[in-house]
C-alpha cells in the first residue's frame, strides 16, 4: 500500500479542523484521509505550525517551500513523490492517487451514460476515466 503524507499549512491544530470558522474543505479532507487510512494506506499528516521540523526535513518540501513559499502548502507526497500541491484532493483523487478502489466506484462502469451521470455529467480525469 502507499505512503501518504501531507504537509499543511500553520493551522490551530492538527487537522485543522478546530475553531469557529472551519472551512468544509478540510473538514472533508480529514474525512477522505481517514477513510484512506482505513483502506490501508499509511496516512502521516504534519502541520507547520506544530511540526515545522518535519518540513525541514523533507527534502522535497524544503525546495518547495523555498522556491514557491507557503502558497505551494499543502502538499500531498505519495510515496516520497509529490502528487499534489496548493489544493486538498478529493476523495477520489486521494483514491486514484493511492491506488485504492473507492466505495463508489461501480458508478465507473463500463456503462457510459452511468459514468456521465456519477462525474457530473462528463467524464474528467479521476472521474470514470
Amino acid at each position: 500500500m502507499k505512503k501518504i503524507e501531507v504537509y499543511d499549512p500553520a493551522m490551530c491544530c492538527s487537522t485543522g479542523v478546530c475553531g469557529n470558522d472551519v472551512d468544509p474543505k478540510i473538514v472533508q479532507f480529514a474525512s477522505d484521509l481517514s477513510w484512506l487510512a482505513q483502506q490501508g494506506a499509511s496516512v502521516e499528516r504534519f502541520n507547520l505550525a506544530q511540526q515545522p521540523a518535519a518540513f525541514g526535513e523533507n527534502s522535497l518540501v524544503r525546495e518547495a517551500l523555498k522556491t514557491l513559499g507557503n502558497e505551494c502548502l499543502p502538499l500531498v507526497l505519495i510515496d516520497g513523490a509529490i502528487a499534489t500541491r496548493s489544493i486538498y484532493p478529493t476523495r477520489e483523487q486521494l483514491a486514484l492517487l493511492a491506488g485504492v478502489e473507492e466505495e463508489s466506484s461501480a458508478c465507473c462502469s463500463d456503462d457510459s451514460e452511468k459514468s456521465e451521470e456519477c462525474c457530473g455529467g462528463e467524464k474528467s480525469e479521476g472521474c470514470c476515466s
